[in-house]
């Protein structure tokens, strides 16, 4: 097993028992992205998911006009992961993509099943996911419901690491505006300050 301090801080928040802790991160593999690589693509399975240790990605779907959307980003200490295809055995419907370079801590399925018999890992991979489903729904809504400012604002508040790394246009697609408009909310954003 490769030492992984990176791992040990995400599992220790949890209090596992050492022995636990020791099983959990055998089932781990470092692996490093470079900058545009897919560690997932649209239509073929998704064999893994990914602790991400440094770097940042993106997930995203071309809609039926050919534009590229951003659908989730993803930095430090995220599960990167199509729940879907991951857990059911289907086709991925998106790709994830590393937008810098990228350090991550693969699973396989069959790995990752061999760790369900640790409660305490059962605990927190159904808090990841019920968490990560939050986070989607509120998104979802927020597109329909919120001004492009309040969610350009609310993307600064959770996730200010993101906006400082990733493409802008990137960020106006996953915000669901235009290149342009981003820009105009960003120059009024900075006018007031």
């Amino acid at each position: 097993m490769e030492e992984n301090n990176f791992l040990t801080t995400i599992f220790n928040e949890h209090n596992f028992k050492k022995d636990d802790l020791t099983t959990i991160l055998a089932q781990y593999q470092k692996v490093n992205f470079t900058k545009n690589e897919f560690l997932m693509t649209e239509g073929n399975a998704a064999n893994y998911y990914f602790f991400l240790e440094s770097g940042f990605a993106r997930s995203y779907v071309i809609d039926l006009e050919g534009n590229d959307i951003t659908t989730k980003f993803f930095s430090t200490k995220d599960i990167i992961i199509d729940w879907h295809a991951y857990f059911l055995k289907t086709k991925c419907k998106e790709n994830i993509q590393a937008i810098t370079p990228c350090a991550a801590w693969k699973i396989t399925f069959e790995n990752f099943m061999k760790l369900f018999k640790i409660e305490a890992f059962r605990e927190v991979g159904r808090t990841r996911l019920v968490n990560n489903y939050f986070e989607l729904k509120n998104h979802a809504v927020s597109i329909i419901t919120d001004p492009a400012k309040e969610r350009y604002l609310s993307l600064i508040k959770t996730k200010p690491d993101i906006v400082h790394n990733v493409p802008l246009k990137q960020i106006a697609t996953y915000l669901g505006i235009t290149d342009t408009s981003l820009s105009r909310i960003r120059k009024e954003i900075s006018d007031i300050k």
